[in-house]
């Protein structure tokens, strides 16, 4: 018998994670299967529970739904509690336990990187910019965080979510026209994405030399964020280690293995 884990978000056609997830669960003979849903807000209530019915053992969750689904759930994960958003639901009996994956898949590739006492820019205030804000505050000490989004509003929510974590008081709100300059700079909007290809977060030049660039938009693998950055003498991380860390967490909730990434991010590769 095969199970069932789901991609719930808007516009999942062009997602990676199907290839991610199939190709490891193939690798090692376990009997689930991964498929990308597309559903808008006004269905997200009778998908989680329709998939419960059906007896999915899982999901993962993407834009827009992550706040919504982590309201829903019967009970979450300190990250989740701690971000106020879900991107990975792991069946219980009685309903979904939220867990927040983008924590570690965010800083897996940072791994080795010191940026203690440096100063950082968070471009976005969704579900995905909490969990980015809420890493950078836990694991590093840095001496200022901004968070730049379009509706200031947004931005205030998502420092106010997670003063209790700033500690030293580093975290700021500007527009996203007011982005500051910073040694890391991640962009945690959907402009570049598919679609959106001809867009930036920022104008060309406002990250370079010294400085790292991240975004984490996936497809393509190269957004004009970072193609502009890397031309002014930047680093630059595009969104598939994230996307490969935070799938493989979410796979061992569901399975209790560890994922095989190396073949996992081939079949991801090969999908791009």
């Amino acid at each position: 018998m095969t199970g069932l884990v789901v991609l719930l978000g808007a516009h999942v056609e062009h997602s990676l994670s199907p290839a991610l997830h199939n190709s490891a669960f193939r690798a090692q003979n376990v009997g689930l299967v991964y498929a990308a849903c597309s559903v808008s807000p006004e269905a997200l209530t009778d998908a989680i529970r329709g998939l419960h019915a059906l007896g999915a053992a899982g999901a993962n969750v993407t834009i827009p739904h992550k706040q919504a689904v982590f309201a829903m759930a019967e009970s979450v994960s300190p990250e989740a509690k701690a971000v106020g958003a879900a991107n990975t639901l792991v069946r219980t009996e009685s309903g979904w336990h939220a867990h927040n994956t983008d924590v570690a898949g965010f800083l897996a590739p940072l791994a080795g990187t010191d940026l203690s006492g440096a100063e950082i820019t968070v471009l976005g205030a969704g579900g995905a910019a909490r969990a980015v804000v809420y890493a950078l505050l836990t694991a590093f000490a840095p001496s200022r965080l901004t968070i730049a989004n379009r509706r200031v509003g947004q931005a205030e929510a998502v420092a106010d979510v997670l003063s209790e974590y700033d500690a030293r008081g580093v975290l700021q709100t500007v527009p996203l026209a007011e982005a500051p300059s910073a040694q890391l700079v991640v962009n945690c909007t959907p402009l570049g994405m598919v679609g959106m290809e001809d867009l930036t977060p920022i104008a060309a030049g406002a990250v370079g030399t010294g400085q790292i660039a991240y975004d984490l938009v996936y497809r393509p693998a190269q957004t004009r964020f970072m193609r502009e950055a890397v031309a002014h003498g930047a680093e630059a991380i595009g969104g598939l280690p994230m996307l490969v860390g935070q799938a493989a967490e979410s796979y061992k909730l569901w399975t209790g293995r560890d994922m095989p990434t190396d073949i996992a991010r081939r079949a991801a590769l090969d999908a791009l």
